[in-house]
């Protein structure tokens, strides 16, 4: 299981990678009135619209794998089966209850007298 988490976590990052630069590279919708002028994009490999269509598929298709391996890795991060162990080992233990201290005993163990409350407040 592990195996296939680290491919499809490599197939993801290189995705990611893929479609970051996909779109970096591609023009805008107002690069287009430039090509019309012969701003050079028509003398490329694809021609002037054709490196728009494969820009965009490709995208597209990586865009796809992109949203797939997402959904995998979401799948096989929540399925992990236990490979040992109790369901009693998860529990949570509750920790012993201590016993209050004495109303009127302070660190030492000595009391304090009723009356030193209201030496406290202002006259």
């Amino acid at each position: 299981m592990e195996y296939l988490f680290s491919t499809v976590l490599l197939i993801h990052i290189l995705a990611a990678i893929g479609v970051i630069g996909l779109v970096l590279v591609q023009h805008g919708k107002g690069a287009d009135m430039g090509a019309a002028f012969g701003s050079g994009a028509s003398g490329s490999l694809f021609g002037a619209t054709g490196s728009a269509n494969f820009l965009s598929r490709t995208t597209a298709v990586l865009a796809a794998v992109f949203f797939v391996t997402s959904l995998s890795l979401a799948y096989i991060a929540s399925n992990k089966p236990k490979t040992s162990g109790s369901v009693m080992q998860d529990a949570v233990r509750s920790q012993p209850v201590s016993e209050p201290a004495a109303v009127g005993a302070d660190k030492a163990g000595s009391t304090v007298d009723s009356g030193s409350k209201t030496k406290d407040i202002p006259k």
